[in-house]
This record gives structure tokens, C-alpha cells and sequence, in this order.
């Protein structure tokens, strides 16, 4: 990797706009006390389970809509679109008082969501291209996920002072609404030839569609990548934030401490917007330097490997739930090996597919992740409300090892390129 270039990469102006875009999207204050939110509206875990998947079927269903809709009509014109549901859903987040207006804001979240993935991927691999910076794709990828990451630690830094201060969880909703207007004037100001689209083709939105779809038939390797990324962010994201009640009922029962003039509960906020911090900024080191495993290490042997690592972090985690510090090394390390393995991702999957389907390729993985979100939320927040939260653990590294087969990506000496 040639050192000049990647000196002309980090002090670009446009690179530099790709960064605090992350840095920005990230500032989302109230992600460190999500579920404990929901759960001071007296909402069980089920129900938790069951706004996961709400925000997650959302997602699914407008998912490939508008990754289509970005790569025909135009990625900048979708990203804004994306920024304006994200500010309304915090609104009505703020407003929630019962599982309804939950569940209002969780589907315009997830139309922000849907809306928002692939697109913003995809414009940097153009403007690469545009630079003929395309060999540096995990480099630059390492580096703006690297920006993201710095935010979220100090999204978690601030969020402590904002939950200790604030009179109820609602009003952490409302200042999340700043740092999302700076990324909408943000997107705004990048330049118009980054608003790619494939209209001025003489193909139709659905002969365009029917392409793609069949590429993915006779592209095997692109499917194995599509579907064991799905699943595994997928569990990452049906199960992640469920450490929040973990934790809640491990620090109030054990009396955990960390101020001794604050209450318990107050504590367990301390504890979280510190673990939040935490994890952000060792993920800001290992998305940073993933491309470098990749250097050493077989990409496909990489993505292999981390799927069976989330199994033995589900395993740690189910034999040691009562451990609180366990439990929060073991979540650390589960975002550790997930920002690592994101920027190998990006770079290997997108050697797989044609340049002018990128948003819709990226919408249908996050779609695939979608959808085994819907059913793991739930399914944990059942098992755990009846019978126990080590049980559901142990349930999903189960089902982890019994689908790899379908998921484990081919081990070819070089992929398909582009097919």
C-alpha cells in the first residue's frame, strides 16, 4: 500500500466530509440506554423483542425499494430523504408514553434506516473510483467506520451527563436531533456527481431489477457473502443491546458501584455510557486496522473465522451471565470482531458485483440482516422472559453452527470479479 497515497486519502477534502458523516450519524445519545427507555415505560422484553422486529420488518420491506430507488434515481437525493424520517422518529421517541407511539417511532427509524444503507457505501466507492483510489477500498472504508466509531464514544460520553441531568429518558431523544441536521446540510453540500443514478439507460426499473436478481443466481460466491453477512449482523442486532437488562439486574442485585453519592440506578447509567465508550473506541482501532489482517489472512478465511467467534461469545456469555465483568468484556469483544470484520466485508463483496447495482447489492445484504433481526429479538426476549436469558444465548450459538454450512463463504483462490 503506497504511503503517499494514503497521506492524499486522509487530507481529502471530500474523504474528510465521508468521515463526519459517520462522525455525525453516530452522535445518537440515547443508544447506550435504548431498551432500559422502553423498559421504564413498562414495556416487558417481549414487547422490546417484538419493537426490535417492528423497526427491523420496516427495513425489510422498503430495504431493496430504496436501494433501487438510489441506484436508478439518485443516492444523495435518498440519503437526504433517510435524515428527515431519522429526525421525526426522534420527535416521536420523545413523545412515547406506551407501546404504540413506540412502535410509530420505531417504523420511522427504520424507514431512515432503510433508506440510508448502501447508499452512502456506495457513493465513496464512486468517488474512489473517481479518484482511482479503488485498491484502497478497505483502507478508506477502516478509516471513515474508524470516524463513526469515535463518535459513538463520545455520543456515550455525553449521554451520561445528558441521562444523570435530564429529568426523564424522553429528552436524550430530542438532542440527538442536532448532530442528524449537521449530517443533513452535510450531505446537502457534496457534490452533484456523487447523486448517481441510472436513468439516462435505456433499461426499465424493472428490467434493471431482473438484472440483478439474475446476476445473484449465477453468482455464487455474491450470495454466500449476502447471506452470511445478513445473519451475522442480524444476531448481532436482535441481541446486543439485551447486556442493558443483563447488567441492570447484575448491578442493582450485587450493588455495584462506581459513584458513592449516586444511586444504584444512576450507577448502572454511569456503567453503560462507559461501556458504550469503551467499545466505540477499541472498535475505532480494530476497523482501522482490519485491512491489514486482510494483507495476511485469506479475506474469505477472515469471514469465516468471526462467524464462529459470535458463537463463542454467545457460549462465554451464557456460562458466565452472572458475571457482569465477564459479560462486559465478552460484549466488547463481540463489537471488536464485528467492526473488524466490517471493512474486509465491503472490500470483498464489492469485487462481486457490477459498479451500478452497488446500493441495491448493499440493501439486499441489509435485508438479509433485517430479517434474522426480526426473528432473534423476539425469539431472545421469549425464551428469556420464560424461561432464561442463558438459555436463549445457548440457543442461538446452537443455531449459529447448525446454518454455517449454507453461510460459510466459498474459499476460492481469487472470487469472481464484477460478474
Amino acid at each position: 500500500m503506497d504511503a503517499d497515497v494514503c497521506k492524499h486519502i486522509v487530507s481529502d477534502h471530500q474523504i474528510i466530509k465521508f468521515k463526519l458523516y459517520g462522525f455525525f450519524k453516530n452522535l445518537k445519545f440515547f443508544e447506550p440506554y435504548l431498551l432500559l427507555f422502553f423498559v421504564s415505560k413498562h414495556l416487558t422484553l417481549l414487547q422490546i423483542g417484538f419493537l426490535i422486529s417492528i423497526r427491523e420488518l420496516i427495513v425489510n420491506v422498503f430495504e431493496l425499494p430504496s436501494g433501487l430507488v438510489a441506484d436508478y434515481w439518485g443516492k444523495k437525493k435518498e440519503l437526504l430523504l433517510c435524515f428527515v424520517f431519522y429526525m421525526v422518529s426522534f420527535v416521536f421517541f420523545y413523545a412515547t408514553s406506551s407501546f404504540g407511539t413506540a412502535a410509530i417511532a420505531m417504523i420511522l427509524f427504520g424507514l431512515g434506516e432503510a433508506f440510508r444503507s448502501g447508499s452512502h457505501k456506495a457513493m465513496i466507492f464512486t468517488y474512489l473510483e473517481r479518484k482511482h483510489w479503488q485498491d484502497y477500498k478497505a483502507y478508506v472504508y477502516g478509516r471513515t467506520r474508524g470516524s463513526s466509531l469515535i463518535g459513538s464514544a463520545l455520543s456515550s460520553l455525553i449521554s451520561i451527563l445528558l441521562i444523570l441531568k435530564l429529568p426523564s429518558f424522553n429528552g436524550i431523544f430530542l438532542f440527538s436531533l442536532v448532530p442528524y441536521a449537521f449530517d443533513f446540510l452535510l450531505i446537502l453540500s457534496y457534490p452533484s456527481y456523487l447523486d448517481t443514478t441510472n436513468k439516462e439507460t435505456d433499461k426499465s426499473f424493472v428490467s434493471f431489477f431482473s438484472d440483478i436478481v439474475r446476476g445473484l443466481r449465477v453468482n455464487k460466491p455474491l450470495r454466500h457473502l449476502i447471506l452470511g453477512a445478513g445473519v451475522f449482523e442480524g444476531t448481532i442486532a436482535g441481541m446486543k443491546d439485551m447486556v442493558q437488562p443483563i447488567l441492570e439486574g447484575l448491578a442493582l442485585s450485587s450493588g455495584m458501584i462506581l459513584v458513592a453519592t449516586l444511586s444504584p440506578d444512576k450507577n448502572l447509567k454511569i456503567v453503560l455510557g462507559l461501556l458504550y465508550m469503551v467499545i466505540s473506541l477499541m472498535s475505532v482501532v480494530s476497523t482501522r486496522n482490519a485491512y491489514r489482517l486482510s494483507n495476511h489472512i485469506a479475506s474469505q478465511t477472515l469471514l469465516n473465522t468471526v462467524h464462529f467467534l459470535l458463537v463463542f461469545c454467545l457460549l462465554m456469555i451464557a456460562f458466565w451471565i452472572k458475571k457482569p465483568l465477564i459479560v462486559c468484556l465478552v460484549f466488547i469483544m463481540i463489537h471488536i470482531i464485528h467492526n473488524a470484520r466490517k471493512p474486509i466485508f465491503i472490500a470483498v463483496i464489492d469485487d462481486n458485483m457490477h459498479k451500478s447495482e452497488r446500493a441495491t447489492v448493499l440493501s439486499l445484504e441489509s435485508q438479509v440482516k433485517s430479517l434474522v433481526t426480526i426473528i432473534v429479538a423476539p425469539f431472545v426476549g421469549f425464551v428469556a422472559d420464560t424461561y432464561s436469558m442463558r438459555l436463549a444465548f445457548l440457543l442461538l450459538a446452537f443455531l449459529l453452527v447448525c446454518i454455517f454450512p449454507f453461510l460459510e463463504v466459498l474459499k476460492k483462490k481469487k472470487l469472481a470479479l464484477n460478474v
